[in-house]
């Protein structure tokens, strides 16, 4: 339960501290003094958003400290085990909100973050407020209503996940399924592509080695000329090179039998004289393969502008058009490989699906078990609550049929959609909620909600923010009995109007607005019995408070 609760800094509130009790707790005040300021600070502590704009003018920061004491076998203990918090059946919470936009906050003393908090809220508090009428009037929250009554929440849980899994291998399998598809697209053109460049028969460098060849037969007369004069002076000639080489090592040969040192001239002689005659026989061979053969030169000038087309459309050089046709082949082999990754999505997909639809069926199938339940449950506290004719009945819309088209009717929270049906009346037909309730109803339906949600939630605290709007009179008072009787299991918090409600309270507590050094700011008192007799004559005579209005209010308390 809530023990403590602190609040510096906060909108109108400068520093406030309450001590609540288990059981009824009442808080009640003029409209304005600043109860719903108290209930958003404890939205704070449970997670709930907050702006610079809630700090009080003048400061720099607002504060928010709540303690709570659980019992040994609170489901919270798992929680804190989970984060590595500590526990001994207490758990304080602190948060701070600056100017700057800093945002601490403190579980037990270590340092948490807003998920986290928002997460132990859940285990902590359930508040209500007149806004839960507008989630009553909506049809899209019954569901999460008969969930949560059929604590089917961590089934509801598990269902969103497996779609959220599916959704994923279908957007897979579409992603494969498209790049195949443009693959196929362009397979007619890598093949073409790949025929092409494989009936060229490339080798590397062959253009190079072709511009050689197409030169020499473009200039095969003047090579000849060039070379066979060449060898003519070289070879040929009686003054030829080779010759006069020749007689200067016939002339060395002599000078040697004068000088010795003449033998290394002669051995240079001899040596560039071989080197002579075997470039005059490379000349000589040159000259007889020098052809003058227009066909070939037609081949090679054909030759050429195949290469030449090829590079230009796959080049720049023969290498990267090689390499073009080795990543087309790659590219056919790659949607060969994908799709056979395609096949084994599919069956993932299917086995996705599969499960999903156990999963979706099986929840409903619970669902209506539980639509029986909180329907009986509903009545039953209804009667209590001075609506003893009322029938209520959580319908199923859109029955789904099994077929191959189940699956798209899957949503992440599965495929039924329920509405709350109301009859208030004796012999009116069954109509949806939203369109006939009065808000003395709604006001009861919710705290009928709230009540057979305690018992199977674990929550230990249950606020409620001016629940009782639209009702007064006996109804008043029996809704006053049940929030006493629901106090019994839950600590309960209420902000009231009224009278017959605010004297069930165990404990009872006024806000005021007063002003202090010519600022305004908000305080609660913790009131005495005889507080409490004038706090509720003012609440059943207004402003004037007579004699009689205090008697009633004393035969209020003592009826309680």
């Amino acid at each position: 339960m809530l023990a403590h609760l602190n609040i510096s800094n906060f909108a109108i509130i400068k520093r406030l501290e309450i001590d609540f009790n288990p059981g009824l707790n009442i808080i009640s005040g003029e409209t304005g003094a600043g109860k719903s300021i108290i209930i958003n600070a404890v939205n704070l502590i449970l997670g709930g958003r907050a702006s610079s704009d809630i700090i009080r003018g003048g400061t720099e920061e607002a504060r928010v400290e709540a303690l709570f004491n659980l019992p040994d076998n609170s489901p919270l203990r798992g929680f804190m085990d989970e984060f590595g918090l500590p526990f001994d059946n207490e758990v304080l919470i602190k948060r701070t909100i600056s100017r700057e936009g800093r945002n601490r906050i403190t579980i037990n003393g270590s340092v948490a973050t807003l998920q986290m908090l928002a997460r132990l809220g859940m285990f902590m508090i359930s508040i209500s407020g007149q806004h839960e009428h507008q989630i009553l009037l909506r049809p899209e929250n019954h569901l999460l209503l008969l969930d949560e009554f059929g604590g089917l929440m961590q089934e509801r849980e598990a269902l969103a996940e497996a779609f959220n899994e599916y959704e994923s291998v279908k957007a897979r399998l579409k992603g494969l399924e498209r790049e195949i598809r443009e693959a196929r697209e362009r397979q007619d053109l890598s093949m073409f592509q790949i025929r092409e460049i494989e009936a060229a028969a490339l080798v590397e460098d062959e253009d190079v080695m072709l511009e050689d060849e197409r030169k020499r037969l473009r200039y095969a007369e003047s090579l000849r000329e060039i070379i066979n004069e060449s060898y003519q002076i070289l070879y040929e000639k009686e003054d030829s090179v080779l010759s006069g080489v020749a007689q200067c090592i016939k002339n060395l040969e002599k000078g040697i039998e004068q000088d010795r040192q003449l033998r290394s001239l002669s051995d240079l002689l001899s040596s560039a004289k071989a080197e002579l005659e075997e470039a005059g026989i490379e000349l000589r061979d040159f000259r007889e393969n020098i052809t003058d053969d227009p066909a070939r030169l037609e081949q090679v000038e054909e030759r050429i502008q195949v290469i030449n087309r090829l590079k230009r459309k796959y080049g720049p050089e023969i290498k990267d058009v090689i390499a073009l046709k080795e990543r087309l082949n790659g590219m056919i082999y790659n949607r060969e490989q994908m799709e056979e990754l395609l096949k084994e999505t599919a069956k993932e997909l299917k086995r996705h699906e599969e499960a999903l639809i156990s999963m979706a069926v099986n929840l409903s199938e619970k669902r209506k078990d539980t639509a029986n339940r909180i329907e009986k449950e509903v009545e039953a506290e209804l009667n209590l609550l001075d609506m003893k004719v009322t029938r209520f009945k959580a319908g199923f819309r859109d029955e789904v049929k099994e077929g191959p088209g189940m699956i798209d009717s899957i949503r992440p929270d599965g495929f039924d959609r329920v509405e709350f049906l109301l009859s208030a009346n004796v012999g009116e037909d069954l109509r949806p909620l939203s369109r006939i309730a009065s808000g003395g109803e709604l006001s009861r339906i919710m705290l009928a909600l709230k009540t057979i949600l305690a018992r199977s939630s674990s929550v230990e605290t249950i606020i409620f923010d001016e629940i009782d709007a639209g009702i007064g009179g006996a109804t008043a008072e029996t809704v006053g009995e049940k929030l006493r009787s629901l106090s019994e299991y839950n600590q309960v918090l209420c902000i009231t109007h009224l009278p017959q409600i605010a004297g069930k309270g165990d404990t009872h507590f006024i806000v005021k607005k007063e002003v202090r050094d010519n600022r305004t700011q908000t305080a609660i008192t913790l009131l005495s019995r005889e507080e409490r007799v004038r706090e509720l004559a003012r609440l059943l005579g207004g402003k004037v408070i007579s004699e009689r209005a205090m008697a009633h209010a004393e035969e209020m308390l003592k009826g309680a």
